[in-house]
């Protein structure tokens, strides 16, 4: 198994893409050539990376076993499918933990590569290539994805019809240390979180997107990725189960998104774990990575949010095949 690189020939390449965030670990199996996308398996553990990050600067001992108990499970997948190219991208957690060579120790011994903490230009590129590879044509531009992760939020705007090129003048990125976890454990939410605390977590993103140097306004187009916001919009369907196919390509009218935010917020973490489509492990900090999205629609000037099961694990993989086709 080899980590990125050129493919040789023509034919399907058998890859891994493995997405390491603060809250959660996905991996997902594809055959990938000229005709697109065959996907083989696609599945996430709730591991909480970012468990007290924020407030002690290093993982959790705890935190690292629970990972490297899912990548032992994902290195008998990886086996099992043939694998034979693979990488792996770790975003916010391990970027801010001052024992990251534990982490990377962990991930060379299991998965035989060494993580890459990404940068902010790259992890943009991957999420917006895998947001937009399977939008339809003809969506006014520029788009807009947004990424809720459990640290960060990563905000990404680009040109409708191309590549996100963080070079170019009218592409812009921005990673805002604000995420589902994150705002959490920095506010104390109680169960469920008092009016103050809600008050206090909105003002903290308000401070982060005060500085974050993407135009919001300016996009034609806005598309969510990844838990928070595909749950948030299992929420707003009223899905009696999580169904991906029901909720790739949905649109919800950002009122929705606004009342489905503070259903949640009124909610306790029982209440929220007894929903049918909502992943126990989020059922502790999908209010605020809820809040994070309908803040971020509140500044833009679109009525509505597309939403995308595709996010940065099949940019991850189409990295994997750099001569791939865009579309």
């Amino acid at each position: 198994m080899t980590g990125p690189g050129p493919a040789t020939d023509s034919a399907p390449t058998r890859v891994g893409a493995v997405d390491c965030g603060t809250n959660t670990v996905k991996l997902l199996i594809a055959d990938l050539g000229p005709d697109g996308m065959v996907e083989h398996l696609r599945t996430m553990r709730m591991v909480r990376l970012g468990q007290d990050v924020d407030r002690t600067g290093e993982l959790h001992p705890d935190a690292l076993q629970r990972l490297f108990a899912a990548l032992d499970e994902y290195a008998v997948l990886l086996a099992d499918h043939h694998v034979t190219r693979l990488r792996m991208c770790a975003t916010s957690a391990a970027r801010d933990a001052r024992n990251a060579d534990v982490f990377v120790a962990g991930v060379r011994e299991r998965l035989g590569i060494d993580p890459e903490v990404v940068s902010g230009a790259e992890e943009a590129r991957l999420s917006f290539e895998g947001a937009t590879r399977g939008l339809p044509s003809g969506l006014p531009g520029p788009i807009l994805v947004v990424d809720i992760g459990g640290g960060s939020t990563e905000l990404v705007l680009g040109a409708a019809d191309r590549p996100f090129d963080p070079q170019a003048s009218d592409s812009q990125a921005h990673s805002m240390d604000v995420g589902a976890v994150r705002l959490t454990e920095r506010h104390a939410f109680a169960d469920p979180p008092t009016g103050a605390q809600v008050a206090a977590a909105v003002a903290d993103i308000e401070a982060a997107l005060d500085a974050a140097a993407v135009d919001l306004a300016a996009a034609g187009t806005v598309v969510g990725v990844a838990g928070t916001i595909t749950t948030v919009t299992a929420g707003v369907l009223g899905l009696d189960d999580y169904d991906r196919a029901a909720i790739d390509g949905s649109v919800l009218a950002v009122e929705d998104v606004a009342a489905m935010t503070a259903r949640l917020l009124r909610a306790t973490v029982a209440e929220r774990r007894a929903l049918p489509y909502l992943h126990p492990g989020r059922a502790d900090v999908i209010g605020a990575g809820a809040l994070i999205l309908d803040r971020v629609l509140a500044r833009t000037r679109v009525g509505e949010l597309r939403v995308s099961e595709a996010d940065i694990l099949d940019g991850i993989a189409w990295s994997l095949v750099p001569e791939a086709p865009s579309a």
